[in-house]
Formats: structure tokens, sequence, C-alpha cells
């Protein structure tokens, strides 16, 4: 195919085998968040509304908590592989996270991988134990996304011919609408199941690879 490809790639529980968000805000949240982390599984609320709850009760010192995500590191053993791919390729790459800057940049760079471009929601400490949840990417005309991938993704679409969408999870779903190419896992790929949208399933980087391979 000519033309210009990027790859577009959720990070928790992607490239990061584990949810890195998920264990971090249960650890350091003070006090009992699982109401509220049902209310987003149902949809009842969006991740920025989430965000802002959560934000109130997260309570933290950066070294602390820095050192508690690096603790959870898993991420894919073949994403490294599997970036080495794209720039083969010639395929662009980023990352579009609807959880926090601080761990992304910290797992990325622990792997030698700092230079891969990401967007997310930024977490601020504000001195002593409190922080707060800025949303750079958000978009006012939905509100319910801290990060909004769809909006992401098609301010690329000027740029590329095509666009390679890999993820998960609930923040997954929307953006697939847009890709050219969705590969899913989870409950991303049931969504697509269920949407009857086309998907490719993948278990680790190297299925992707490999898929590709065949294009």
């Amino acid at each position: 195919m000519t033309g210009r490809t990027i790859v577009l790639s959720d990070f928790d529980g992607t490239i990061s085998a584990q949810d890195i968000g998920h264990e971090v805000i249960k650890r350091f949240m003070n006090g009992d968040w699982r109401e509220l982390d049902d209310s987003y599984a149902s949809g009842k609320i969006g991740s920025m509304a989430a965000y802002r709850r959560i934000a109130s009760l997260l309570k933290a010192e950066p070294r602390e908590m820095a050192e508690y995500a690096l603790s959870l590191n898993t991420m894919d053993p073949t994403f490294a592989g599997f970036y080495r791919f794209c720039k083969q390729r010639g395929f662009d790459f980023k990352v579009v996270s609807d959880g926090l800057d601080f761990y992304i940049r910290l797992i990325l760079e622990r792997h030698g991988l700092g230079e891969i471009e990401f967007f997310s929601n930024v977490l601020r400490f504000n001195g002593g134990f409190s922080v707060s949840i800025e949303f750079p990417c958000s978009n006012d005309e939905c509100g319910r996304c801290g990060t909004c991938k769809s909006m992401i993704l098609q301010n690329e679409r000027s740029e590329y011919e095509r666009i390679i969408y890999i993820g998960d999870g609930y923040s997954d779903v929307c953006p697939t609408q847009y890709a050219d190419m969705v590969f899913g896992k989870g409950i991303l790929y049931e969504k697509c199941r269920q949407n009857n949208r086309a998907c490719f399933h993948y278990r680790n980087f190297q299925d992707i690879v490999d898929i590709l391979d065949r294009q």
C-alpha cells in the first residue's frame, strides 16, 4: 500500500500488559473506589468525571508513586521489536492513552523508548500529598474521556493514508470507527465483534507483526 502510515496504540493493558493506572489508583486512593470504578465500567460516567473525583482522593508523594509504578512494569516483551518493525517499515508510531503521563514516561524511558511521542492525561503534584489531574487532550464537544483518542486520530488523518489502531479497553472503542485497520483484545475485541467492526485479534505485538507482514 502506498502513502504514509501511522500506528496509534493504547498503553495500559496493551503496551503494558498490566493496567498500571488502575493499580496505582487502587494503591494510593484514600478510600474505597469500587463504586466509582463500577460507574465508569458501566458507562454511567466518563473517565474525565472519574479522574476529577479520583484526584481529590489520591494521596501520594511523587517518589513513592513513581517507585510503585515502576515496580508494576510489565511491558509486553514483544513491544520493542514491534516498534523497530514500524521504524523499518517507515510507519510513524504514537501512544494514545487515557492513563497518566508520569508512569507512561517512566516506563518508556526505562526501556530506552523515551523518544516515543504520547498523548495522555497529566498528573500534577501540588506539594505534600496533594495531586490534580489535567486533560490537555480532552474534547469539549463530548467531555467524557480525559484523552479523546478519536479526536487525536482524526487530527492525524490529513497526514496519513492509513491509520492502524491497537487497543484493549473501553476508551479504545470509539476511535476504532475512524481507523483503517484495528487490532484488539479483551473488551475492545468483544465490542468490535458486537458492533460488526472488522478487527484482528492479537495476544501480543508479535502477532501484529505477523499479520502486517502478510499485508
